[in-house]
């Protein structure tokens, strides 16, 4: 369980920056076999292409976003495998009953901001 609560601390973590969401997004929207190298990145986010491999490292560091040479260029793309393996760590963090069980929402279907 502990290993569960830290690859899911990890993925959170690595999520909670507004940039790397935004890049992501940008990755994800890209076809199959496409990928869009640091400089692309930037000028599409309107950040430093310092600020885009930044980043990327973080990202690159849980799997998420993978890289290849092309020329003298590095390429990334989402890894998809990785991004359904965060997306079911993400559905399981955050899951309070056990698998199989259904019950009442805990907000009781209210509004988070009221």
């Amino acid at each position: 369980m502990t290993k569960d609560v830290e690859g899911s601390a990890a993925i959170f973590s690595a999520l909670a920056d507004p940039t790397r969401l935004k890049l992501l997004r940008l990755l994800c929207q890209q076809r199959e076999g496409r990928a869009l190298c640091v400089n692309a990145l930037a000028s599409l986010l309107g950040v430093t292409q310092s600020a885009v491999s930044q980043h990327l490292k973080v990202l690159r560091s849980i799997g998420l976003v993978k890289g290849e040479r092309r020329g003298y260029y590095v390429h990334y793309f989402i890894n998809r495998e990785a991004l359904e393996h965060c997306r079911r760590q993400a559905l399981a963090a955050l899951s309070l009953e056990e698998p199989g069980e259904e019950g009442p929402c805990p907000l009781g279907g209210k509004d988070v901001s009221e």
